[in-house]
């Protein structure tokens, strides 16, 4: 079973940072308008989806030989109305810049890769069981 690690440290109130064990930082924060500098914890799972999702496509159009000149993908969710405020729905816009592959293998690709291949996508279909521990520091 692969293992995957973060630590996260309060910077502020509103602001908190991720490092795994390779040092890698995220930074994101919970503030709107001209504060806000980061995405939220919210925004970073759409974004996990959409990179998750594009890694795998691109990987895929790339092996059917298709020249990708450019991939995106845009995520919006809609989220519930109360607390927990989680997402009742993703949508994902896949925009490829290709000048040899057909809608028709695109379209393949892209249901291949968020239905099939994506590990976040089938994290947020699955039931995970969750844990905790306390450590209260003095």
């Amino acid at each position: 079973m692969d293992k995957k690690e973060i630590t996260l440290r309060m910077i502020a109130d509103r602001e908190y940072e991720t490092v795994n064990p390779e040092g890698n930082k995220v930074q994101m924060d919970m503030y709107n308008g001209e504060e806000k500098k980061n995405q939220s914890p919210m925004e970073l799972l759409l974004s996990g989806l959409a990179g998750c999702s594009a890694v795998d496509a691109v990987l895929m159009m790339k092996k059917k030989r298709k020249l990708v000149k450019n991939f995106e993908i845009k995520a919006e969710g809609l989220r519930n109305e109360g607390t927990p405020a989680f997402y009742k729905s993703i949508h994902l816009h896949f925009i490829l810049t290709s000048p040899d592959a057909t809608e028709l293998e695109f379209d393949k690709v892209v249901k291949l890769a968020v239905e099939k291949y994506c590990s976040v996508a089938s994290s947020l279909k699955s039931d995970i069981s969750y844990s905790t521990e306390l450590k209260k520091v003095l």
